[in-house]
């Protein structure tokens, strides 16, 4: 009984508010940190306007790199579901690299 009082202690109750729920497409991610964070903004590029942030997220290291891991458990149950996801090479980079891919390429002929 005491175990049980605890673990509903220990519950976080998570809002999500409608207008959040409904998600911002993103295709681009920036990703800029110092010694005490890290700052992501995302973005979406599409070929007919400039890539427009819509949201920046600022964590200290630590979540940081939780994210990073949760992000690897994520992909990789993903991939046992529904198998690889295959990067395109980047320029300049060994095939299959994918560090960097532009959705519409840089505009420059």
């Amino acid at each position: 009984m005491a175990d049980n009082k605890n673990e509903q202690q220990n519950q976080v109750q998570i809002q999500l508010k409608p207008e959040v729920a409904e998600g911002q497409y993103s295709n681009l991610a920036m990703i800029n940190h110092s010694s005490s964070e890290f700052v992501i903004d995302f973005a979406h590029m599409l070929p007919i306007a400039p890539p427009q942030i819509f949201s920046r997220v600022i964590m200290a290291p630590e979540h940081a790199k939780r994210l990073l891991f949760a992000l690897q458990e994520n992909i990789m149950r993903y991939e046992k579901e529904f198998g690889e996801i295959k990067l395109p090479a980047a320029p300049q980079a060994p095939e299959g690299d994918g560090r960097t891919a532009m959705p519409f390429g840089t505009g420059k002929a």
